[in-house]
């Protein structure tokens, strides 16, 4: 049985548009490259800077607006760059400060933007500050710009609270004192190598500020922040023992995850970045805060320009909740003046194309192994190719993950030999970890390494399926996801979806999600996305634009989505 999308549209409206020349953040779609795995020009098997440079028109072919890396800082790579020594220099695995510069300046000319990363809620166990805090004493100003407590315990032997660590095991490390003796303790919320900041403390805020112009002298867009609810701890560092099967509770009643002092900070470094005037510079809040209205705190005017959307993210493919985080996510970001930020995958999670293919409605696993439940690959790409002609629809602002325009899985087989994720050693392989995101793209099929590099050498091998969804396979090729995208994106921009009014298509059943986006200028957009076990059948008067799968017809199969004009 067929349902039918009913004529004339019954809609509920759920967000205004924006004005025809509203900043250019407020509707970008901005394309994330994990440096380690996107081109690797030094033959080394770790991606770099002049590698990200070279393979820059594919990113302008591709249609995206910006450009947003992973850290590239100089950095022991123990967690992926995340570790950072220095804020202000490249690491030689990935280049040099000139690389750094002549990748501003190409993206510059390819009508790129450029957002960088910065790691605000710790530093390497190497950079400089922490040797010094390590070689000073108790209460010193060196440890000070850390978090030093004392010990529990009779002779300090316990740590000084019960937090856990991001990463799997305890939040604190004890240190050595330099007379040979245990001493304090210093907070953690991720790898022992990661030691936590402290906020409260003049330098360190002082120091970042100076690390925002350092970069944005050099022509940076803007920051994507990591941990940005983090920064900033409950005074006091109180017991929390509310830790849900061991992991720490997105919740600001959890004394270390959104406290009200971060936004503090947050409007200084917004002030900063608007004294450098026009065109924006911008920041983009990685918090994980719930409910949504504690996360549009983050981008009231006066702080952040954008926060990922991880309600939408976590969503599983059911019509129900990706109703509901949609319009509420709209509605809480409307309330404080902001576009909303969608995404399906990053650098830290399961890749959508193989996380759709697992049952849905249960919790995200964080990584996969080979002994694990396997994905159902074809459903997963299906599927992943319908949610992202939703979120591409949306209006608002969009990131995209490298290589899930190929329709790249998990590797969900590497072997545990191979793996570098503090979270899989830390938590002794319980969880598999990032690993299985990261791994190199596949640029051309047939060729060492699927054209990372001439040599063959990978930091994390590829794994078969990735041969026949590399770019060369698919460009040109009519119905690949590489040539979806495309589409997508040029459609995107050429009917200013981003920047349309929003409304909900009632009366087409619980498990049929169906949007009407009006662009400024009047355009209608009509998007259907079938979540039903039956096909939808598309209005007389719409014209399919664009569908994420083969179209029966005027039939849209389960999980499948169209763009279609009206009228």
């Amino acid at each position: 049985m067929t349902a039918a999308v009913p004529a004339p549209l019954p809609t509920r409206a759920l967000h205004p548009a924006s004005t025809a020349h509203a900043p250019w953040w407020r509707d970008a779609v901005i394309y994330q490259i994990y440096p380690r795995s996107w081109a690797d020009s030094g033959g080394d098997g770790v991606g770099d800077l002049a590698g990200i440079t070279a393979r820059l028109p594919y990113l302008r072919d591709l249609g995206v607006d910006a450009v947003w890396l992973s850290p590239f800082y100089r950095s022991p790579q123990l967690d992926g760059g995340y570790d950072v020594s220095d804020h202000r220099d490249v690491d030689p695995l990935l280049g040099t400060l000139a690389d750094a510069d002549a990748l501003v300046a190409r993206a510059h000319e390819l009508g790129l933007r450029v957002v960088i990363d910065l790691v605000p809620n710790h530093t390497s166990w190497e950079h400089e500050w922490f040797r010094e805090a390590l070689a000073a004493a108790p209460g010193s100003p060196e440890r000070d710009r850390y978090m030093f407590r004392d010990g529990l315990g009779e002779d300090g032997e316990l740590p000084p609270t019960d937090w856990l660590s991001n990463f799997g095991g305890k939040a604190w490390t004890r240190v050595t004192e330099p007379d040979g003796t245990p001493g304090q303790w210093y907070l953690h919320l991720f790898d022992p190598s990661q030691p936590d900041l402290n906020w409260q403390n003049p330098q360190v805020r002082a120091d970042f500020e100076g690390i925002l112009r350092f970069w944005l002298d050099r022509g940076v867009d803007g920051f994507r922040v990591d941990v940005a609810h983090g920064l900033v701890k409950k005074e006091g560092l109180p017991s929390y023992d509310k830790h849900p099967g061991g992991l720490l509770e997105v919740t600001h009643e959890a004394p270390y995850w959104d406290q009200d002092g971060v936004h503090e900070i947050y409007r200084e470094w917004r002030e900063l970045l608007d004294s450098y005037g026009v065109p924006e510079r911008i920041m983009c809040a990685e918090a994980w805060v719930a409910p949504a209205d504690r996360l549009a705190r983050y981008v009231r005017p006066d702080e952040y320009h954008q926060a990922f959307n991880f309600d939408f993210l976590e969503a599983p493919w059911l019509a129900e909740p990706l109703r509901t985080v949609i319009a509420q996510s709209l509605a809480e970001n409307d309330a404080v003046g902001a576009p909303a930020t969608w995404v399906l995958s990053n650098h830290d999670v399961l890749r959508h194309a193989s996380r759709f293919g697992l049952p849905q409605g249960l919790p995200r696993p964080n990584g996969i192994g080979a002994t694990d439940p396997q994905p159902d690959a074809e459903l997963g790409l299906r599927r992943a190719r319908a949610a992202t002609t939703l979120m591409l629809a949306l209006p608002g602002s969009a990131y995209v993950y490298q290589g899930e325009e190929l329709g790249l899985p998990e590797h969900t087989s590497l072997p545990d030999a191979v793996r570098q994720d503090p979270t899989f050693m830390r938590t002794g392989g319980l969880e598999r970890g990032r690993d299985g995101c990261r791994v190199p793209m596949p640029w051309t099929k047939g060729a060492r390494a699927l054209g990372f590099n001439d040599t063959g050498a990978a930091w994390l091998p590829q794994p078969e399926s990735y041969a026949d969804l590399a770019v060369d396979v698919q460009t040109g090729v009519r119905g690949s996801t590489l040539e979806l995208y495309r589409t997508l994106l040029s459609l995107r921009r050429e009917r200013a979806m981003g920047r349309g009014a929003l409304a909900e298509v009632e009366g087409l059943g619980a498990d049929v999600l169906g949007y009407v986006v009006t662009a400024p200028d009047g355009e209608r957009t009509l998007i259907i996305a079938n979540l039903s076990t039956t096909p939808v059948e598309l209005p007389d008067d719409a014209t399919v634009l664009v569908a994420s799968g083969a179209l029966d017809g005027r039939q849209v199969p389960t999980d499948t989505a169209v763009w279609a004009t009206l009228g």
